[in-house]
């Protein structure tokens, strides 16, 4: 009596196919869908570094150059930079825009950050919408106003209809600290 081996049969069956399928299909959504969230986050980020950068940039040169760094705040995501010196030519402003759509903008349903400066507006320092007319780096680091007053206050920045993109920025007058915050869901994180 001859015995043949039993060749087993390679390769997958038709529901080993199909379930393999589904699994790519969800991954795939669940990739998709969550890619919107990251990225608005990531633009969200950026606006925010650009603006601490600014801010912690202006001071540096303040120190730095021993002379006045005006910060303004200009229209809906711009922040413009001007050294101020007493003698010669300074040089010229430079203005920054937030890039991937973010704006100065509070949401409505997110309180105040840690350092409780307020959150009435976008941008509030020493307790007025949009800041004193004035607000400036001294040489020694701090932030004042044009009657040499410390100036505490919050800029707050994100993306429009998206509470998740909530970001904000603090300055404390009289060291001229710059911190950065961004809103978890349930609380603002440093």
């Amino acid at each position: 009596m001859n015995h043949r081996p039993v060749k087993s049969e390679d390769g997958f069956s038709l529901v080993e196919g199909v379930v393999v399928v589904a699994i790519i299909l969800i991954i795939g959504a669940m990739t998709i869908l969550g890619f919107g969230t990251v990225l608005r986050n990531a633009k969200a980020n950026s606006a925010m570094s650009q603006l601490v950068s600014q801010l912690r940039s202006a001071r540096e040169r303040a120190i730095a150059h021993r002379c006045e760094v005006q910060v303004q705040f200009v229209g809906t995501n711009q922040v413009t930079i001007s050294e101020i010196w007493t003698a010669g030519a300074p040089p010229a402003p430079a203005t920054v825009s937030f890039e991937g759509g973010a704006t100065f903008q509070v949401f409505t349903a997110i309180p105040d950050t840690p350092m409780a400066f307020g959150n009435s507006s976008a941008v509030y320092f020493a307790g007025l919408s949009g800041g004193p007319p004035v607000m400036k780096f001294t040489s020694t680091g701090a932030f004042i106003d044009a009657g040499n007053t410390f100036v505490d206050g919050t800029v707050f920045v994100g993306i429009t209809g998206k509470p998740s993109t909530a970001r904000a920025v603090t300055i404390l007058g009289s060291t001229g600290r710059v911190r950065q915050y961004h809103w978890d869901g349930t609380q603002w994180q440093e």
